[in-house]
């Protein structure tokens, strides 16, 4: 009798229908606060500290608007260092500690950074229209905890692996593979501590680092803004400064 609840138990389990990429997003989308929430951001600023070396530890701003414009700001030893921004199509970075007082325009792998991080709504939303590709890869545990594992394909041809938390439906780590002058590089992306920010849930710790360094980089947030007023020119490449003139 035993052998036979068994066998109609596993029967029936095989008639279970199976969890689809879009059944997953969907849930996902719904736990970060809903796809209308999501979609109805048009700009974010995002304060926060970052690890940019062993102890040390630097003040931050990360802000976003629609129209992929992306800028990245840290405070260290008493300057401004912008070593990300996008405005469209134009990326570049101004990085005076390096002693270079004009910007520069940023190279084809940070351009590739840029991009995916100016996409304001994340790389799951829209996947289809923005040309990337999902396939569900079934369950797996990170951290004992057990997670719906997907395998994203970007339009450049990058590959992310993403975790999601079976329970609270929400991202607990993924796994990036990219190509960067010529060769595969291999990392990942820790997230956690989720709050509610206007109805919006939202990751605060997120600890990232790449295969083979030992050194990883942690963002711990204290405070996210939802549509704040950001001027087009905050995304705008500065002009280079004048050469003093020569005295005669």
């Amino acid at each position: 009798m035993k052998l036979l609840l068994a066998a109609s138990a596993l029967a029936f389990a095989s008639l279970a229908p199976a969890q689809t990429v879009d059944e997953i997003l969907a849930k996902n989308f719904e736990a970060k606060g809903g796809l209308t929430r999501i979609r109805a951001v048009q700009s974010m600023r995002v304060t926060a500290k970052m690890t940019i070396g062993p102890g040390m530890e630097a003040p931050a701003v990360i802000e976003q608007k629609r129209g992929d414009k992306v800028r990245l700001d840290i405070t260290f030893q008493g300057m401004t260092l912008t070593p990300m921004a996008l405005n469209g199509s134009t990326g570049w970075k101004l990085m005076p500690i390096q002693g270079n007082p004009n910007p520069e325009s940023l190279s084809p792998e940070e351009m590739k950074d840029a991009i995916e991080q100016a996409d304001i709504d994340g790389f799951l939303v829209d996947y289809k229209a923005k040309g990337h590709t999902i396939e569900y890869l079934g369950k797996e545990k990170v951290e004992g905890t057990d997670a719906y594992k997907l395998k994203v394909t970007l339009k450049n041809g990058d590959v992310r692996t993403v975790y999601i938390d079976t329970d609270s439906n929400l991202e607990i780590k993924i796994e990036a593979k990219s190509m960067r002058r010529g060769a595969e590089v291999e990392g990942d992306t820790i997230l956690g501590d989720y709050k509610e920010v206007e109805g919006l849930i939202l990751a605060h710790s997120i600890d990232s680092g790449q295969k083979g360094n030992p050194g990883r980089q942690a963002i711990t947030i204290s405070k996210v803004e939802i549509n704040p007023k950001l001027d087009d020119a905050r995304f705008v490449m500065p002009a280079k400064k004048e050469a003093p003139a020569v005295a005669k």
